[in-house]
């Protein structure tokens, strides 16, 4: 029997929660930037085979390389507006519950959200996130696109790990515990 297939976030934000400006710029990651320190992204992507996005995270990371990112890996576009497929991704527009059931159906690796908040406050709303390792810029923005938005239940998590690097960057490693669906944030 093959065993589930876990969805997991891998995701920087500022100490204060954001992920990005209100303009949406992330330039503000560059100061944790170091040659040769991937900050486990390497090790982290080789056990993953699909990867879901929203559409605005999709159209940012167009612009910020010539080549797409996951061109190797079965990326999923969660979008309202577009339907069909294009050169490197797939888009869909239905229940992310009945995305990710049928996903976990399948054989395969790791999924992996690289955002935006709008997916993973749905992902999370759901229960659907096995995994977080999330990365803390020692920045504070003030303001911006939060990391976690208001209105999900409580969800317990335990930490599985945590690393400090020279940039400032501390890395966290949840993985979620039984919930408490009668409590509301």
């Amino acid at each position: 029997m093959m065993s589930k297939r876990q969805v997991m976030i891998f995701i920087a934000c500022s100490v204060d929660g954001y992920i990005a400006t209100k303009d949406n710029d992330i330039s503000w990651l560059d100061m944790v930037d170091r040659e040769g320190e991937d900050y486990g992204y390497f090790d982290f992507i080789k056990n993953v085979d699909t990867v879901l996005l929203g559409r605005k995270t999709y159209d940012k990371v167009l612009t910020l390389s010539d080549t797409f990112w996951h061109k190797d890996r079965k990326t999923i576009v969660l979008s309202n507006s577009k339907t069909g497929s294009d050169e490197n991704v797939t888009f869909f527009n239905g229940p992310i519950t009945e995305l990710i059931a049928d996903l976990q159906k399948q054989e395969g690796k790791n999924i992996f959200c690289d955002g935006g908040s709008e997916i993973i406050f749905e992902l999370m709303k759901h229960d659907l996130i096995d995994r977080f390792i999330i990365s803390v810029i020692p920045v504070f923005l003030g303001d911006g696109v939060s990391l976690f938005k208001p209105g999900r239940h409580i969800q317990r998590l335990e930490l599985k790990r945590s690393m400090s690097f020279p940039s400032g960057l501390v890395q966290l490693w949840y993985e979620k515990m039984n919930q408490n669906k009668d409590l509301l944030l």
